[in-house]
């Protein structure tokens, strides 16, 4: 069946779609970067709102600042701006048909039915999914990075930005001068204190052109932080297979465990759904819950990928199946990453990772390791070194993270130890492979890069990692994590 408004009541029995009427869904919310996590996540909630007849005035039009984004843009469109959602749970696979999205913009250079969108005062909320490393900040100091060519262009042509807090900032001078009042910019990205970076990178920005315009942003509108958490592997033939085994021809089906988390900061300049009525949690302490998530899960991600894509593991349950990898993955988080994180109502660091090895383990999720170790110059410098930092402050064992950073060091040099060649991965690629290839004579190299820091100087970490790293190369990765479950650097 055809994934359309015409065919929602024909769907196979047991689909759940929507009890809503779309067509008197009017738009509240304009969402950037509209990949897979977001309709399986923020959209999922406010389509579980629409279900009991709340919040129609809240839909959502979907928006992308990239060329690559357009071929997302037409399988969307053309099912009507629907979604197929899967829910592989271990006992079984469940769907459900999605609807709070109404419209995809058109993407254009200089992003005017964008900005047009943002400046319409039905909009209230401006939220992003752009990763971690789309936020122009300097990896270390999480400082704006006004020197980017992309921020530099869009401070001398605010008219026509490449980027979307460009386009944001566009669309506020336009909602100022009009009249139409402030919009509420909400990052559903996995970044400590988001919400910040996002005024930082906005405020900054118009300040560069326009000292006035930033300081009505500042005053006027709000950037909540939260903390986001749900398993949505990429979208490929397999998954699309899968929607066509349940009945459903839809293009960019989506997959996701059966877990959710949202954890949002309450301040919304101008109004907000209620997602605590459909499982949201509001709270003045995002922070902690952000920090236990992003070390954990985020962190033991990345304690996982890298030394699994060296091992031709294709995936996280599969590496959680292995008893050396698995076992590397606990003695990580029990000895070095959880005592770094303070508990949550209802939840200690322990019982965390308990929860989030079992959601690794979930063999139904086919979450890859290419995935996971995506970009890592961000993901390493954003949720490994933090721990690896407070672990050195405390006197703690550093062993298994300097393993991790050698794991991922190895990696960039761009074959698997196989010998089959990894793909580009990370916007930094081509220079992580060189650098990765002179730290295999040399690997103190590897540590002046500039997301490092001061830790490059740190004898305890820089004297671990360097010993994994010649052991790595002599001795290979399995070895090396059997000497390290045995404690014997």
């Amino acid at each position: 069946m055809k994934l359309c408004n015409e065919t929602l009541a024909q769907l196979p029995d047991g689909i759940s779609r929507p009890v809503y009427d779309r067509s008197q869904l009017t738009p509240g919310i304009v969402h950037i970067g509209l990949g897979n996590f977001h309709r399986a996540h923020q959209a999922w909630y406010l389509h579980r709102l629409m279900q009991q007849g709340k919040a129609l005035d809240w839909a959502i039009i979907g928006a992308g600042v990239r060329q690559y984004d357009a071929a997302m843009r037409e399988k969307l469109i053309a099912q009507d701006c629907l979604t197929t959602l899967i829910e592989l749970d271990p006992e079984g696979v469940s769907a459900e048909v999605t609807g709070p999205m109404i419209d995809y913009l058109p993407i254009e250079e200089g992003h005017g039915p964008l900005i047009r969108a943002m400046a319409d005062p039905r909009i209230r909320i401006v939220a992003l999914t752009v990763t971690e490393g789309g936020y122009y900040i300097d990896p270390v100091t999480k400082a704006f990075d006004a020197g980017h060519s992309d921020i530099r262009h869009d401070a001398a042509h605010p008219e026509k930005p490449r980027t979307a807090f460009g386009a944001m900032v566009a669309a506020l001078r336009l909602r100022r001068d009009s009249g139409a009042g402030p919009f509420t910019g909400q990052s559903c990205d996995n970044l400590q204190g988001n919400g910040t970076i996002l005024r930082q990178t906005v405020v900054s920005l118009a300040r560069m052109s326009d000292p006035e315009l930033a300081r009505w942003i500042e005053e006027s509108c709000s950037f909540p932080n939260s903390m986001v958490d749900c398993i949505v592997p990429a979208t490929g033939p397999k998954e699309i297979d899968l929607a066509r085994n349940l009945g459903i021809d839809d293009a960019a089906p989506v997959t996701h465990e059966n877990f959710r988390q949202w954890v949002i900061e309450d301040k919304f300049c101008a109004g907000r759904p209620d997602w605590n009525q459909i499982g949201a949690t509001f709270s003045d302490d995002v922070h902690s819950y952000e920090t236990m998530k992003i070390r954990i899960l985020n962190a033991g991600h990345q304690v996982l990928a890298n030394v699994a894509e060296l091992l031709s593991v294709e995936t996280i349950a599969d590496c959680m199946a292995d008893p050396m990898i698995a076992g590397f993955f606990h003695k990580v988080q029990a000895e070095e990453i959880a005592p770094c994180v303070e508990p949550v109502p209802g939840m200690t660091p322990e019982a965390y990772v308990k929860l989030i090895a079992g959601r690794f383990s979930n063999p139904r999720i086919r979450d890859t390791t290419r995935r996971v170790a995506f970009d890592g110059s961000s993901r390493h410098s954003g949720f490994v070194l933090p721990v690896l930092r407070d672990e050195l402050a405390r006197g703690g064992p550093v062993d298994g993270l300097a393993l991790v950073e050698a794991f991922w060091a190895r990696m960039c040099a761009g074959t698997r130890e196989d010998g089959s060649v990894i793909a580009p991965n990370d916007p930094n690629w081509d220079e992580l492979v060189k650098i990765s290839q002179a730290a295999k004579a040399r690997p103190a190299v590897w540590l002046e890069q500039q997301f490092y820091g001061d830790l490059a100087g740190n004898e305890r970490f820089a004297g671990a990692f360097e010993d994994w790293l010649v052991r790595i190369w002599s001795e290979g990765s399995r070895a090396s994590v059997r000497l390290y479950l045995e404690g014997k650097r």
